[in-house]
């Protein structure tokens, strides 16, 4: 899954895509890189940002997904909204699967816009909002905790009418988590695989590999965000949320290749993402 932010503040790339044309040429670049999935996302959802309304966050989006169907770019476009409106609107200018960080907790008309259109979903694990997720995040246990939260979503999402076939799962790294945390998390993703649905890992130029690595700036994060893939691949993750999508595939193709002796790279699924954080 590969990041387009059309956005003038998220943490990695904010306002270098704001503009519908360069998001779009940005877009078509990731699907020439082979992206399985363009991610576009018109709000920020790094730690403190305040979000902006349904109106603007349509005004940002829909351009782009209606400019790269104009272009005959044929990838799967997944929309990073909590928004059913912005959902809705969306789905109607060519998205077909639906990312929310509030895993349909953000607006109770969300889900039925999902199960309505027979879009695919992501649920995201996020303790607290954007705002407040990094102001000091416990946890009893964070793999058995994020498990039983995505648990309880996927129960909801199926209740309100979405087919369990269609729901994908993300453990929020570095969201509403500390370093210890993420690193937890990833460590033991095997038991977040085991609910049984694909694993999207979300991990690109977060911050809390430049606190590893020393790497203040997000773009110079890109070798600790492959060291991730590779550990997620091992664990069972299906979906590799990222903003350098040609470096993914290749790390994810000789790994994969040395753990399955063989495995063709065709069969590894990137998600190229338009997106807010």
């Amino acid at each position: 899954m590969g990041v387009v932010n059309v956005t003038p503040d998220s943490f990695s790339d904010g306002g270098a895509y704001e503009d519908p044309a360069a998001a779009v040429a940005h877009a078509a670049r990731l699907a020439e890189e082979k992206a399985d999935i363009l991610d576009i996302g018109g709000e920020s959802t790094r730690p403190g940002s305040t979000g902006v309304s349904a109106e603007e966050e349509t005004r940002r989006v829909v351009p782009v997904i209606e400019g790269i169907r104009a272009a005959g770019v044929t990838t799967r476009i997944s929309i990073d909204t909590s928004k059913a409106a912005v959902a809705r609107a969306a789905v109607a200018a060519g998205a077909d699967y639906v990312n929310d960080v509030t895993a349909l907790r953000g607006d109770p008309e969300l889900a039925g816009v999902v199960a309505d259109r027979g879009v695919d979903v992501c649920l995201m694990h996020m303790l607290g909002t954007p705002r407040t997720m990094q102001e000091d995040p416990r946890y009893d246990d964070v793999v058995d905790d994020v498990k039983a939260f995505l648990e309880q979503r996927m129960a909801a999402a199926v209740r309100a009418g979405i087919p369990e076939r269609r729901i994908e799962l993300d453990p929020g790294i570095g969201v509403g988590k500390t370093l210890e945390h993420n690193l937890e998390l990833i460590d033991r993703l095997d038991e977040i695989v085991a609910l049984g649905r694909p694993v999207v890992l979300g991990t690109s130029r977060k911050a809390f590999l430049g606190r590893i690595t020393g790497r203040a700036e997000p773009r110079a994060r890109t070798a600790g965000t492959l060291a991730t893939l590779v550990l997620g691949l091992e664990r069972g993750a299906q979906v590799f949320r990222v903003h350098d999508v040609a470096a993914a595939r290749d790390a994810l193709a000789v790994a994969a290749a040395t753990l399955a002796r063989g495995w063709p790279a065709t069969t590894l699924r990137t998600t190229t993402r338009t997106t807010t954080s």
